[in-house]
């Protein structure tokens, strides 16, 4: 059966058309990462304007257009019931992968005293907070999704919004805005050997209510 046009069943009220086809938490939960989605937006809209460095500003433009596609597509499919117009895309990082580990001595941080104290460091780091919010926010409600083709799609974001946070994560540590140090290597090695496989099939104890 194409599922655009399956018919669902409410206990109370008989058939359910595939475009009411969403339980009560979904509906809440995805009203709120909706909201979420224009959160983002707008608030990368209003950073532009600050933006200095030519990279950074490539990178916002970029993941605000793919955000932009992604809240339509959605907005589309919860409203109509029908699959997207197009698959889900990937993300494309901008970054090469690699971290450099170690702190670089720097001024203490403290809250902007002015306009003319918002730089790409700052600007940077509250988009690397909305993103790994909003990443947070689309896997809790996927979670909560009965509609399969809402579900799938959320399934299907939340690895892009995690690239998009590593991308930005990158950018930052390039510029020792994201530092990163690491423990000693006696102590990873510890931590890192402190788990290993299940080598014996488990004997699990037999069900007591058959």
């Amino acid at each position: 059966m194409n599922m655009n046009n399956q018919m669902h069943e409410n206990m109370h009220t008989g058939q359910v058309p595939q475009q009411m086809n969403h339980g009560g938490h979904e509906m809440f939960d995805v009203h709120e990462t909706l909201a979420g989605y224009i959160n983002v937006l707008d608030q990368f809209m209003m950073f532009r304007q600050f933006v200095q460095d030519q990279e950074l500003l490539s990178i916002l433009d970029h993941q605000y257009s793919f955000i932009l596609d992604e809240y339509n597509m959605l907005t589309q499919s919860f409203s109509s019931g029908q699959k997207p117009p197009h698959p889900t895309q990937t993300y494309n990082m901008s970054q090469s992968h690699d971290f450099v580990y170690g702190l670089k001595p720097s001024q203490p941080k403290k809250p902007n005293q002015s306009m003319n104290d918002i730089k790409d460091a700052g600007i940077s780091g509250h988009m690397l907070g909305l993103v790994k919010a909003h990443a947070s926010l689309l896997t809790m409600t996927g979670l909560e999704i009965t509609n399969p083709i809402i579900r799938r799609m959320f399934a299907d974001t939340v690895p892009n919004w995690m690239e998009m946070a590593y991308d930005i994560s990158l950018y930052q540590n390039k510029r020792h805005y994201y530092q990163v140090p690491q423990l000693a290597q006696q102590d990873m090695q510890q931590m890192m050997t402190s788990f290993v496989p299940s080598q014996e099939t488990p004997q699990m104890p037999p069900n007591q209510t058959h």
